[in-house]
């Protein structure tokens, strides 16, 4: 198969082929356990051998996927002690982030982080797990993005692709948010420049959303 050394924005395919497979980790496309092959994802991507070999070595590399041996690669399953990890590295640094956010956000910024919120909403509202999980991760993703932390936001991102996969087979159904949402509080927060109410906002949302993930893996453990 012929391939365009470029893709959307001039990217090089590999890079195009790695965001895309990352995405389809991230936003549940992919699920725990599963196995991956080279075959599959070029048939489903529609895409040569080479790029999507390079961006599964990446990707088992930054422990999203796991090499097994005899080339067998699939989505990790999360054992509790490693979730429990996860949570406890993103209580540390994105209530961090929040908090460098809030010194430099404009309205602009807010605005922006204001209307993917409205669109998470939607998502809720139709059950529309895919696009939640997209839309939550855009959300914190634009968030984290305005704090200038590149290597705090580097083992951020690291972190989100570890646990990602296994939301969309936990959570089957979009239940009620917990009240408040923290979502809001934190808009609530940048708007007023307050980066201590900011920080507690952020860290209150990773309780919520990993606690709620380790009482369904618990639970799915039994």
């Amino acid at each position: 198969m012929t391939q365009s050394k470029t893709g959307p924005a001039g990217l090089p395919t590999h890079e195009v082929v790695y965001r895309r497979i990352r995405d389809m980790l991230l936003f549940g496309e992919l699920a725990p356990g599963q196995a991956v092959t080279i075959q599959g994802l070029v048939a489903d991507l529609d895409v040569g051998m080479t790029p999507v070999r390079e961006a599964l070595r990446r990707l088992t590399a930054e422990g999203a996927l796991s090499f097994l041996g005899n080339r067998r690669i699939t989505v990790p399953l999360l054992s509790l002690s490693e979730l429990d990890q996860l949570s406890l590295a993103r209580r540390m640094l994105e209530p961090e982030l929040a908090s460098r956010a809030c010194e430099r956000v404009t309205k602009k910024d807010i605005d922006v982080l204001r209307s993917i919120d409205v669109l998470l909403d939607q998502a809720i509202a139709a059950n529309d797990m895919r696009n939640y999980l997209a839309r939550n991760y855009d959300f914190h993703k634009a968030l984290y993005g305005l704090a200038d932390a590149a290597i705090l936001s580097s083992l951020v991102d690291g972190l989100w692709l570890r646990f990602g996969p296994s939301l969309r087979g936990v959570l089957a159904t979009l239940e009620p948010l917990e009240t408040p949402d923290m979502h809001k509080v934190l808009l609530t927060a940048l708007e007023e420049k307050d980066a201590v109410a900011a920080k507690k906002a952020v860290e209150s949302d990773v309780s919520q959303g990993m606690d709620r993930l380790r009482s369904k893996l618990a639970t799915a453990g039994d």
